[in-house]
């Protein structure tokens, strides 16, 4: 299978670099276009404003895998690789392996989740990946899970055109208790902005926080209340898939909204 792969962590990071090989071990055609430094938190941000540059990068990476470091963001490096740099369309687009999950409302902000939705954008299936610690660094079961997923792709290919934003609990391969098909749930914070004085006395903030609740999503989103949410199964070390797509519209309330009449004056 022909795959692209790029994250927000950049080049350097244990998580791709463990990714990549895993799937080129199995025999996948891997190409890997991702940041040259870590662009974390960004979003779907693109450079419009200046220009893009990539190099290729070699030893860092199984010798079968092509590699490029760009100087934009993850949404660039997907963009970049589909339009410029790739001979020909991947069949899928992986993102990760994330350091840190991308679970509820945190989606929203994630690059790693932003670079697979770009795939989605361009009509290609994608697979956003996470290992949910920020200091657990064993990434061969998130690997092997998502080689797993790959192999079932190529089996049974998804029925529409989706993401599939998947969180590995950072536990040994023995003590994952499954895996589940999840809802995306509402991770709420306590944001504190550090002001800080910079040597030359100006003013900064550095914006800090931590995780003040985890709750359900608004019962209005019609999701199947059955199915359990992202940030609860990973408490108890279940691998979570939560299929995303990137339409917001809110249906509950166009069905609403449109019973309304507005009078122009």
């Amino acid at each position: 299978m022909k795959l692209l792969i790029s994250n927000d962590d950049g080049i350097s990071a244990l998580g791709i670099r463990t990714l990549a090989n895993c799937l080129a071990e199995a025999g996948h055609d891997i190409t890997v276009v991702c940041p040259d430094r870590e662009r974390s938190a960004t979003g779907h941000g693109l450079t419009l404003h200046q220009p893009i540059r990539a190099e290729m990068v070699e030893s860092l990476f199984h010798p079968a895998i092509k590699a490029w470091a760009c100087d934009g963001t993850p949404s660039d490096c997907v963009k970049l690789a589909l339009w410029a740099l790739l001979d020909s369309r991947p069949d899928l687009v992986l993102s990760g392996i994330n350091q840190g999950a991308n679970l509820g409302t945190e989606i929203l902000y994630s690059g790693t989740v932003s670079a697979a939705m770009e795939g989605v954008i361009e009509g290609i299936p994608s697979i956003a990946l996470s290992l949910a610690s920020h200091t657990y660094k064993d990434f061969h079961p998130a690997a092997n899970f998502a080689k797993l997923l790959v192999d079932q792709l190529v089996a049974e290919p998804l029925p529409d055109l989706m993401l599939l934003n998947v969180n590995i609990p950072p536990v040994p391969s023995e003590e994952i208790a499954g895996v589940t098909f999840t809802r995306q749930g509402v991770r709420r914070y306590v944001d504190v902005f550090d002001k800080r004085v910079d040597p030359r006395g100006k003013t900064y903030y550095w914006l800090t926080g931590e995780i003040l609740e985890d709750i359900e999503p608004p019962t209005g989103l019609n999701l199947p209340l059955n199915i359990p949410i992202d940030v609860q199964v990973i408490r108890e070390n279940y691998i979570s898939i939560t299929p995303l797509q990137y339409n917001l519209t809110y249906g509950n309330a166009l069905q609403q909204l449109s019973k309304r009449e507005f009078k122009l004056p």
